[in-house]
């Protein structure tokens, strides 16, 4: 499960970098809030400046780009030490660590930050909470599973 979550968090990463506009606008979109409810009293949350959005979007990026590396490290130390129950469980640290980052970008970042903070729930078109919040849970069933301790009768 976290090898299949540092593959998808790679992709993500490198459709951010290689097709770097297609988010690029979403991103900037929910900053500038241009696509929330008009008259909206909030709109003095919103961020205008391109070079803020641009920081903002290499932040995400660089972010992923880290929880996909964390992953991958994580998981191919877990599978190092499948069949040793004590080494399997000491092996976890790492991807533990990705998926909380991944944990922490998509809810706080997009669903708290994004969402709320820049009313990303009001476009219809500028609106990424449904796929963040697909992540969140994905990320959450896989952290409640591999934090379970495994002990050497179940390998």
């Amino acid at each position: 499960m976290v090898l299949s979550f540092a593959l998808y968090a790679s992709l993500v990463a490198f459709d951010n970098v290689t097709d770097y506009n297609a988010n690029f606008l979403l991103v900037s979109q929910v900053l500038t809030m241009d696509t929330t409810f008009p008259d909206n009293q909030s709109m003095w949350r919103a961020i205008k400046s391109p070079v803020l959005h641009h920081i903002a979007y290499g932040m995400i990026i660089g972010t992923e780009i880290i929880i996909a590396l964390l992953c991958w490290m994580g998981g191919f130390r877990l599978f190092k030490a499948i069949d040793k129950a004590i080494a399997f469980n000491h092996s976890k640290k790492m991807a533990i660590t990705g998926l909380t980052l991944g944990f922490l970008l998509w809810f706080i970042g997009f669903m708290a930050i994004g969402g709320e903070w820049f009313l990303m729930w009001q476009s219809e078109v500028a609106n990424a909470q449904q796929a963040a919040f697909r992540l969140v849970v994905i990320i959450a069933i896989i952290l409640i599973y591999l934090i379970q301790p495994d002990d050497e009768k179940y390998i």
